[in-house]
């Protein structure tokens, strides 16, 4: 059966790093004929979590606020694997990206017990440097406290303007990781 793939991209540049590590793994992972939704958050209107606790009373709408989460709702509540893709920002995760998952919370309010849905998980991230170890202990806790089966990383590092990633290992990386996604694997 093909697997169902969000990919929420926390890049703020619609032709960087980033968005050549998503363009490879959903390339292979279409290839490996995965349905794939890709949200470039930073085009989208997504405010921050209010810490209301008043989500999860229609899970239509899990959130009260209404902004663009409300596309990204149905399509992570159907998909079997969640893509995080982001720029390393100050050795973590970009805003953007931070921003949309910490509303996600209102998807787990819909559960009685404030249970997360059980997904599988993708961590592609381009940095200037190669400080990832903050970034990946916070992805390693967060899908343990999720949960959630890893599935693999990417990560390349040494890409800090628009177009250094062309020709790094890396974007193969995350080709190949697409298409093993399909099978339930990761690298």
């Amino acid at each position: 059966m093909a697997k169902k793939i969000i990919i929420l991209n926390g890049s703020p540049r619609p032709k960087g790093n980033t968005a050549s590590l998503v363009a490879e793994f959903a390339k292979g992972a279409k290839e490996a004929n995965c349905e794939v939704t890709v949200f470039e958050l930073d085009k989208m209107d997504i405010h921050g979590c209010k810490g209301c606790f008043g989500g999860g009373k229609d899970s239509e709408h899990p959130c009260v606020q209404r902004d663009d989460m409300e596309k990204i709702y149905p399509v992570y509540r159907g998909a079997d694997v969640v893509v995080l893709a982001t720029p390393l920002y100050y050795w973590n995760f970009s805003g953007q990206l931070r921003t949309a998952f910490d509303r996600l919370f209102a998807v787990a309010e819909c559960d009685p017990n404030y249970r997360n849905p059980q997904k599988e998980s993708v961590l592609l991230m381009a940095a200037e440097g190669y400080g990832f170890d903050d970034a990946l202990s916070y992805y390693k806790n967060l899908m343990k406290h999720l949960g959630w089966k890893e599935l693999g990383t990417v990560l390349a590092g040494g890409v800090m303007k628009v177009g250094d990633i062309q020709g790094h290992k890396e974007l193969k990386d995350a080709y190949e990781l697409g298409k093993a996604v399909a099978g339930g694997n990761g690298l």
